[in-house]
């Protein structure tokens, strides 16, 4: 069975094109490069092309995220266990491919209606080194786990499980939390030895993407980010505290498009057999269920 092996990009359109490039840059510490084409810039974190995609627009929101396949073998297989499943799904054309500097994609919809891309051959630039946007203690922790991971909305979460067991992900519920009015059981699924790529069950359901996170290879790095957000007067929604799922350091912030962007450290690997929590271990207002919203954001 042919298996995506990372999350590898995310594109996103946004309204406030000229604060996320501050955000990006002298906040998180991303390399912001600009593109040929008016209205659209480039994030990157290590040598490959880009990891992250801004298009400028009339609204904020998700417009694709991009999970790898190992090669065209592989990409031909998993085409055609969507195919055996049901799953409608379409090639990209050469002109998609090469705007998202790939060799070749193929495009589809989980069950929320998320787009998805699965992809194969990123450009990798080993002749330009990353550049952060403001100095850093260390560089962002990539490599084989990929750019970091997303939470994204579902309604449905057996369905959405169901979907990304079709990619050959793995994963299940991590935590139960208890917000006094309901119990949340969000899903968390990995594909390497990152704890999780992609997550569902908790967020603004305004937007089709709860949080992206992003990890320094350097506790310091954390610090300095978040001395960074209080600095720029951006609001903190999480403060710095200890995941228990995936033992992240982290803290989670708004970003321009009004989602949140999480920005962490030592994340442990995924775990071999399931198991679940009730509350974070410090920090995070101790139990990332709540206190907030009736809207369960996250």
């Amino acid at each position: 069975m042919a298996a995506v092996t990372e999350l590898g990009y995310v594109g996103l359109q946004v309204k406030n094109l000229e604060a996320w490039e501050t955000f990006a840059g002298a906040v998180l510490g991303l390399e912001v490069a600009r593109d040929a084409e008016p209205g659209r810039r480039w994030l990157r974190m290590d040598y490959w092309h880009h990891r992250i995609a801004l298009y400028a627009g009339d609204h904020d929101e998700l417009c694709y995220i991009g999970l790898r396949v190992a090669g065209p073998d592989e990409f031909q297989e998993i085409q055609r266990q969507l195919s055996d499943a049901g799953v409608a799904c379409r090639a990209g054309s050469r002109e998609e491919a090469l705007s998202r500097h790939v060799l070749e994609l193929v495009r589809l919809e989980d069950p929320e209606g998320n787009p998805v891309e699965v992809f194969h051959g990123p450009e990798i630039q080993l002749g330009r080194p990353f550049y952060p946007g403001r100095p850093m203690h260390g560089r962002f922790k990539t490599g084989s786990g990929g750019l970091g991971h997303v939470m994204l909305r579902a309604r449905d979460l057996a369905a959405a499980y169901r979907f990304y067991r079709r990619l050959g992900m793995r994963g299940g519920i991590e935590y139960r939390l208890d917000t006094g009015k309901r119990t949340i059981e969000p899903v968390f699924m990995h594909c390497n030895e990152r704890e999780h790529s992609v997550a569902f069950g908790l967020g603004d359901p305004r937007y089709r993407i709860s949080h992206l996170m992003v990890e320094a290879d350097n506790f310091d790095d954390v610090w300095l980010t978040y001395e960074l957000v209080l600095k720029h007067e951006l609001e903190v929604v999480l403060p710095p505290g200890r995941h228990a799922n995936d033992r992240m350091f982290s803290f989670y912030v708004r970003n321009p498009s009004g989602w949140l962007l999480e920005y962490g450290w030592g994340g442990a690997p995924a775990a071999a057999q399931s198991e679940y929590y009730t509350e974070d271990i410090y920090g995070h207002l101790k139990n990332i269920g709540g206190p907030r919203s009736s809207d369960d954001k996250s």
